[in-house]
């Protein structure tokens, strides 16, 4: 069937829908507020440990910063038609705190609080499904300066400012996502430092996994004492699906230990309400745990609406060898000390050749089995990929960019959510990383994850052909054959 679209003047074939997905089914895009939105001086909003990490020179490549952005700020209007024009049913965008409460305490900033409002309106009128998430990495400076994470204030303050949040916006957003990727957060910003504040403290970044879970908890509970009782809370994960290069014993030890970091130090608390005993041993000589108070895995072990669940690449591991060979290949950039305290030994393989711009080896089959281990983890529980995508050396040519790379691994991937929704996950939406090219961390604007095209000086948006195709998607509800 042939439909006609906003997109650019071209003509969109939708393809014919051979692999159908569950009527309902969000189609859906996400972002983040540091890395799109810029005006990082308006409207009393005052730095982040994203603003103070950028401007440090050294800490990202380029020395590039979210000052401008994509200047989604300013753009708002036309970002929001663009994402109706691509056909997408739902849209997943980050509040900056500091923008709402610049100093993390206190009243909130109206001015602040009334861009979110404007867009969420904008996003109802145009039939997209807002879900709005609570924390993507912007802490403000000013709670950094008392700590962070790794202290126990902070989690409260989290709550507080979630409940400004949703006393603003409980009336026209149903979907609240907490926490995006606490792991990034905890491991990549205190223990390796390549995320923002840019601490290496083994035991710095463990309290700040256990604060950011409380912080968690403490807002879920706010949320739910001032929310409409048909809102839908939960938080998104970025979990990594961890294989051990061999069945040698030392393979499979490693294999225990980072998943332990990298999943259980969150899934234990969320869904059983203990801290894993085998994590506490593996870590025992960085940290006793006496941060974690009575009744505090209690509080992290709310009911949850839905789990988020963010994927790019399995992990593949081994005991450590003789002489480590060259960087570590976890994916979480380069540093001379390591996001994975008590277990830093342990070494990181490449088993595949078919990589993204980011140097993430491409493995559909790894999300078909996170969303049926999460299945099998939290039973009744609803499933959204909260994030998937991939970065390549996008280029314009003639006023177009085509990335067959992106189509293909966007195809292999909606396979892949597709086929465990037939063997039995509940999964109700995919949300593609990203809407736009934006600023990509540490990574500065040289990565491109976006399903339409910026050009950085001057801001024009060119959708690439795998938006095209993803519009297609999402009209007919379901995948085409491969071509």
């Amino acid at each position: 069937m042939t439909t006609t679209n906003n997109i650019g003047t071209a003509t969109t074939t939708a393809p014919t829908a051979v692999t159908r997905f569950p009527p309902g089914f969000l189609w859906g895009s996400a972002t983040a507020s540091y890395q799109i939105e810029g005006a990082v001086r308006e409207d009393g909003r005052t730095p982040s440990i994203w603003d103070t990490f950028s401007h440090t020179p050294g800490k990202v490549l380029n020395g590039d910063t979210g000052d401008i952005a994509v200047d989604h700020y300013h753009r708002w209007r036309d970002d929001v038609r663009l994402m109706a024009d691509l056909g997408l049913t739902a849209y997943r965008f980050s509040v900056a705190w500091p923008r709402v409460q610049p100093t993390g305490r206190g009243p909130a900033v109206q001015r602040g609080l009334d861009f979110y409002r404007h867009l969420v309106d904008e996003l109802l009128a145009h039939g997209i499904k807002p879900v709005a998430t609570l924390y993507h990495w912007d802490l403000p400076q000013e709670l950094e300066n008392a700590g962070g994470w790794p202290v126990r204030d902070t989690a409260y303050r989290f709550a507080e400012y979630a409940s400004l949040v949703g006393e603003a916006l409980g009336d026209r957003v149903e979907q609240w996502v907490t926490l995006n990727e606490p792991w990034c957060s905890a491991f990549l910003g205190y223990g390796s430092g390549v995320h923002a504040p840019g601490r290496t403290d083994g035991a710095a970044a463990l309290r700040a996994a256990h604060h950011l879970n409380l912080g968690h908890g403490l807002a879920t509970q706010a949320l739910r004492g001032i929310l409409p009782g048909r809102a839908s809370i939960g938080l998104s994960l970025n979990p990594s699906v961890v294989r051990p290069l061999t069945d040698a014993p030392a393979d499979l030890d490693a294999q225990r230990r980072i998943d332990a970091l990298a999943n259980r130090v969150f899934t234990g608390p969320l869904l059983t309400g203990a801290y894993p005993e085998d994590l506490l041993a593996d870590t025992a000589r960085l940290t006793d745990w006496s941060f974690v108070q009575e009744g505090d895995t209690g509080t992290i072990h709310q009911p949850l609406d839905f789990i988020g669940l963010n994927y790019y690449t399995p992990a593949i591991v081994s005991g450590p060898r003789a002489e480590r060979t060259g960087a570590r290949l976890d994916g979480h950039g380069a540093s001379d000390h390591s996001p994975w305290p008590g277990s830093d030994d342990v070494e990181f393989h490449h088993v595949n050749e078919d990589v993204t711009a980011m140097g993430w080896p491409v493995d559909p089959t790894g999300l078909s089995d996170l969303l049926l281990d999460y299945t099998a983890q939290a039973p009744g529980v609803p499933l959204y990929v909260t994030e998937n995508g991939a970065a390549y050396d996008d280029v314009v040519v003639d006023g177009a960019v085509h990335d067959p790379e992106r189509v293909r691994y966007l195809h292999a991937h909606l396979g892949a959510v597709h086929d465990a929704i037939a063997r039995g996950a509940d999964v109700r939406g995919y949300f593609l990383w990203s809407l736009l090219d934006n600023f990509e961390w540490a990574y500065g604007y040289s990565k491109r994850f976006g399903a339409v095209y910026v050009d950085y000086e001057t801001q024009q948006r060119i959708p690439k052909s795998s938006a095209t195709w993803y519009a297609g998607v999402a009209r007919a509800g379901g995948l085409p054959a491969r071509d």
